[in-house]
């Protein structure tokens, strides 16, 4: 016998007979409500106690009834009726209220498979600590319980979006690490997300929406949030500039890691490209906002960008000189990168830094016309570079077409006439061996990002330091050769003859004219060569040169402190531009011109031996230098004649 419309259908109780709760009640009297015995709900739910943990001083005693203590009816209704919901609200109202509005309460009222209702959350205890348990346990107990559905819940992980790979990374973060050591203080899931109030990111009032991250985060950072609030991106963000960077724009979200390790995105190794450069190299930005886009670009062709491409975790990043959270414009006069301030920051680094140090443009691009003295030298470099290399490309290009049609005749690679002293072999090899280690060395800053570069780099994680040591020992080898060479010119005989048969005559000019006829087919005689041609002083003096202008460059960069207080940023940035461009010349003309006479040659090919053994071949004498070998063979035949009777001296 069942009441019509009874509440009770829908309910646990909806199959029970009246009489089964309510023992004595007789249907057939009416009125029978004075009649109706008192339910004894422990009786059935022995269980209670242990089902209602939380709320243990609300729970009837055995015996106790719903008409005499009304604690079951205060939350279950007088027929189990009432919503989970509602009856929660009836003493926590705002947690009802910020529930209802949250992502999990729409998501329950529109019976979403999955959605969390109080129980499904609070059937643990997650809100106080038990005796015993520490603030850091419960805060693993709360992450466990999301973990449950975010991750362990197949039907919500599909549905909510983030992947779970997502969602665990958190376990591997600076804030998971803490928490796990006992840190009560580190972040957690309610820390970030809220508890009744969560909302999707997308929404404006969401505690992880970007436009409020910073608060949230600033409930544990409150001095950074702050430094945030003033810094050029706070007040962007507060202004409504949408892509303005907050905190996990730069730090991550769930996977935060210490600024310390090398796989965090704001370590010293990575924060300008991973993080800086995402912004400050976007041309879409630029356009919007009128920001220079080339920030990042001539950050990283500077020295501090390219020591950091090539591994090097001590060079200025874009946070040494900007600062991380409190980065301020240069007007400020209170920006790490004001010019009045730019010499403390650069003191920071490089001791005794002076006003002079903030002379000339920091971000500066050697090919950009916004620096015109450097512009202008790029661009007279690469007219000299392509002028000069262009020439020596035509000019070997005319020697080796009519050479190749010669026979080439197999000699010995030990001849009889000597071409180099054993001194000057020695000279060779030292500035040989030093130059194609600077220019390697030199050229790995450079270019970190070459292919042969990081095969180099693959080898060792020292080999920036390596590479820095090795330029500097082979700058200094060249200059001391360079000296021990001006020592053998003034103070030897054969040096002094040397250096006056390597000083330019106005038969120079005829010989090169004669050799481009001579290759164009215009004639058939070629000029001829003394001890020293055209080719061989062109590159003496080219040295003499390149050594001066390399080693004046390089000792300004070596010793940056001393030369930007004296010669000022600028003066520093030129002698690096000219060092840089100089060093190209120098290797391509190396590589075009004196490789070439050397090696590819056809009349000493496969290679002029003289800087190994000290001698020519008497013909390869004689088509290279005929007039030395005339000069050689009228010396001998002179000794020859000068020679007494029955000397049996030989001609050697």
């Amino acid at each position: 016998m069942f009441v019509k419309e009874s509440r009770l259908e829908g309910t646990p109780h909806g199959q029970l007979d009246c009489t089964e709760c309510h023992v004595g009640l007789d249907m057939n009297k009416i009125p029978h409500a004075p009649k109706i015995m008192a339910v004894d709900c422990v009786g059935c739910h022995g269980d209670v106690t242990d089902r209602h943990a939380v709320h243990k001083g609300m729970l009837p005693s055995s015996g106790d009834t719903i008409v005499q203590s009304g604690k079951c009816k205060e939350c279950h209704g007088s027929h189990m009726s009432k919503p989970l919901s509602e009856s929660c609200g009836t003493c926590h109202p705002d947690a009802k209220a910020s529930f209802a509005r949250s992502v999990h309460g729409k998501a329950l009222m529109q019976d979403i498979a999955g959605a969390p209702n109080c129980l499904a959350c609070h059937n643990k205890n997650v809100v106080s600590s038990l005796e015993g348990q520490s603030v850091a346990e419960l805060k693993l107990a709360q992450q466990r319980v999301c973990l449950s559905c975010h991750v362990d819940n197949p039907k919500v992980v599909k549905r909510t979006g983030p992947k779970k790979s997502f969602i665990v990374s958190y376990e591997k973060s600076v804030h998971a690490r803490a928490l796990a050591r006992g840190n009560s203080e580190a972040a957690s899931c309610v820390d970030c997300h809220g508890s009744h109030d969560i909302e999707k990111g997308i929404n404006p009032d969401a505690s992880v929406n970007r436009t409020q991250i910073s608060f949230t985060c600033g409930k544990c950072h409150s001095e950074i949030a702050d430094q945030y609030a003033d810094s050029v991106h706070g007040k962007a963000l507060a202004n409504g500039v949408a892509e303005s960077p907050v905190c996990t724009t730069c730090h991550g979200e769930h996977k935060i890691l210490k600024h310390s390790d090398p796989k965090s995105p704001v370590s010293a190794g990575n924060v300008s490209q991973q993080v800086c450069g995402n912004c400050h190299n976007s041309v879409t930005l630029s356009e919007k906002y009128g920001i220079s886009s080339d920030r990042f670009q001539t950050f990283s062709d500077s020295y501090h960008g390219l020591a950091i491409r090539g591994g090097s975790v001590k060079a200025a990043n874009c946070a040494s000189c900007h600062g991380s959270h409190n980065i301020k414009p240069s007007s400020d006069p209170t920006s790490t990168i004001n010019r009045a301030n730019i010499p403390k920051t650069c003191g920071k680094c490089h001791p005794g830094a002076n006003k002079r140090f903030a002379v000339g443009k920091v971000h500066v691009a050697m090919a950009s016309p916004k620096a015109p003295v450097l512009y202008i030298i790029g661009i007279a470099y690469t007219l000299l570079i392509v002028g000069t290399i262009g020439g020596m490309l035509f000019h070997n290009a005319l020697d080796m077409f009519r050479k190749w049609r010669r026979h080439l005749e197999a000699h010995d690679l030990h001849g009889l006439y000597v071409r180099m002293t054993v001194s000057e072999r020695v000279q060779h090899l030292l500035m040989m061996v030093s130059f194609f280690v600077l220019a390697v060395t030199g050229f790995m800053l450079h270019y970190p990002d070459a292919w042969w570069v990081k095969g180099i780099r693959s080898l060792s994680p020292y080999v920036f330091e390596l590479r820095s040591l090795m330029h500097r020992v082979a700058a200094v080898v060249m200059v001391v050769t360079c000296l021990i060479h001006v020592v053998y010119v003034l103070f030897t005989e054969r040096g002094r003859q040397l250096f006056r048969d390597m000083l330019p005559r106005r038969q120079d000019v005829f010989d090169v004219v004669g050799s481009i006829k001579y290759g164009l087919g215009l004639t058939k005689e070629k000029p001829k060569i003394g001890r020293f041609g055209y080719v061989e002083k062109s590159e003496y003096w080219a040295l003499v040169w390149g050594s001066a202008v390399m080693t004046v460059t390089g000792v300004i960069m070596w010793f940056e402190n001393t030369f930007i207080k004296l010669l000022t940023k600028l003066g520093w940035d030129i002698a690096r531009t000219v060092h840089f461009y100089e060093a190209w010349l120098a290797v391509l003309a190396i590589v075009v011109w004196h490789l070439y006479f050397v090696i590819f040659n056809p009349d000493v090919y496969p290679m002029n031996a003289a800087w190994l053994t000290g001698t020519l071949p008497e013909d390869v004498l004689a088509k290279e230098h005929p007039l030395e070998y005339e000069k050689l063979r009228a010396d001998i035949s002179e000794k020859k004649r000068r020679r007494p009777v029955g000397n049996e001296e030989s001609e050697e």
